[in-house]
């Protein structure tokens, strides 16, 4: 069975705007109230399938990782939502050079007000 959410593209907007703000200002702490108990995260690596994280302990601590990097420049690019779906795109930087990045998405389902998935594509 399908479950259906009553997420709007307004709720949904206004949690990734927050998620991104995590990773914006290198905060971890701004991941705290927005992951829920059962998230399923699915990164873009290793290939082919990536590596898969569950729970809001696993799936905090990756994006809490990321986010507290200070090698690394996240710039999102543009967010898109339809109900409780929500698609990211972003730049992830990690040096000066040209090639010194990856460009990728992140399609975000919430559910109940909290991120309920996440799952990862880069190009490459």
């Amino acid at each position: 069975m399908t479950e259906i959410s009553q997420a709007t593209d307004e709720t949904t907007m206004t949690i990734m705007r927050r998620f991104n703000d995590a990773f914006l200002t290198h905060d971890p702490g701004l991941l705290d109230g927005l992951i829920a108990e059962d998230c399923v995260l699915e990164n873009s690596g290793p290939p082919p399938n990536g590596s898969r994280h569950v729970g809001r302990r696993e799936c905090l601590a990756f994006w809490s990782g990321i986010a507290a990097s200070r090698e690394s420049t996240f710039e999102p690019e543009e967010i898109w939502t339809a109900g409780d779906r929500a698609v990211i795109r972003w730049t992830l930087r990690w040096g000066p050079g040209p090639a010194d990045r990856v460009r990728g998405v992140n399609v975000m389902r919430v559910r109940d007000g909290l991120i309920a998935e996440g799952l990862g594509y880069v190009k490459g």
